[in-house]
């Protein structure tokens, strides 16, 4: 076939042998055809150098073959945490598979993520999108409704019937996993240093460790932004107290090296004086000396799972029942130990 001649979608039809409604299938990632006859399909394309013509696809409201992922956090940060480098990463391996391709944005708060969708949806740029950290009195699931864009939520609980389909990973349960473990230990002075309060995480693991107070446990939540600087001001007042805490649980993995630090410095001992806990993992917290102990997640295969969910919802005229993620698992290092007499 010329190189100089525009491949069509007709044209990869004749050549695989299908019809270009399977062709069509194939190239968008949807159900209808079987996995050997797309990767024929797909095999195809690459060779002819087939790409979607924008101008075609806005005139017959066809999809962009994009899927879009607004990252509400400071961009200065982001790349310090695991759990998105992880998470984006395997949320790519699935998309790649299908031919699909990630937009994704970092904005500064809830109002810019809000403004994105519109933009994205009065463009067409994106198919849908995935939504990270539900919030309480979250405004984003009846933008999405309004604005008839897909979409599904990453979250921690299973979503109402009026909200966003949604894939989650137990976070009550994944918080008894970690608070049980330390008063497992022996621990009775508890502390969670989270992150904002609006996070649905938050409010769930906090309510978790309250509800501890019933086994002589005395629990305290203290709220941060998730950036370093502020979780070691705050640990320095936690371990200036009389009364300081014999467990701190931090919400990730750099807040609780930072925490580390900071014990390092003021000369309490891990674990001997504290014990040190972390709801994310990640190879440094491993590497650390103590090593921590860390509630440890698939996230790559989240990532994986939530992009798969995804473009079903996008193919699907009617609602699907949320799905569930891959179980965390607690991995116990060094920086946790029974209390000091």
């Amino acid at each position: 076939m010329p190189r100089s001649k525009r491949v069509t979608i007709a044209d990869i039809a004749r050549l695989a042998g299908v019809s270009p409604g399977a062709v069509s299938f194939a190239l968008n990632g949807r159900p209808g055809v079987s996995e050997e006859t797309r990767q024929r399909i797909l095999a195809i394309a690459d060779q002819h150098e087939w790409r979607p013509s924008s101008t075609a696809r806005a005139l017959v409201g066809s999809r962009a073959g994009v899927v879009g992922f607004a990252v509400n956090r400071p961009a200065r940060t982001l790349g310090t945490e695991a759990f998105f480098t992880d998470l984006i990463a395997g949320v790519q391996s699935s998309l790649a598979q299908h031919r699909i391709g990630l937009q994704l944005v970092v904005v500064p708060d809830i109002f810019e993520e809000v403004d994105t969708y519109r933009r994205w949806r009065r463009s067409n740029q994106v198919d849908g999108v995935l939504m990270l950290d539900p919030r309480v009195d979250d405004p984003r699931p009846t933008l999405l409704r309004s604005l008839a864009l897909p979409g599904i939520v990453l979250g921690g609980s299973p979503s109402g019937p009026d909200d966003a389909a949604t894939i989650w990973l137990d976070d009550a349960q994944a918080a008894h996993t970690v608070f049980d473990y330390l008063v497992g230990l022996g621990h009775r002075h508890v502390v969670y240093l989270s992150g904002p309060a609006e996070f649905e995480h938050v409010r769930l693991r906090a309510e978790v460790l309250a509800g501890l107070a019933e086994r002589g446990v005395t629990g305290e939540t203290i709220i941060t932004d998730y950036s370093p600087t502020e979780v070691a001001a705050t640990m320095r007042t936690l371990l200036s107290r009389q009364d300081r805490p014999t467990a701190i649980v931090f919400d990730n993995d750099v807040m609780a090296i930072a925490g580390l630090r900071v014990s390092q410095e003021m000369g309490v001992a891990v674990p001997a004086q504290l014990s040190l806990a972390s709801f994310d993992d990640s190879v440094v917290t491993g590497l650390m000396h103590p090593s921590i102990t860390c509630l440890t997640r698939d996230t790559f295969g989240f990532g994986e799972k939530a992009a798969e969910y995804l473009l079903d919802v996008i193919a699907s005229e009617e609602r699907l029942p949320d799905r569930t993620g891959p179980r965390p698992h607690l991995t116990v290092r060094e920086s946790t130990a029974p209390p000091p007499a």
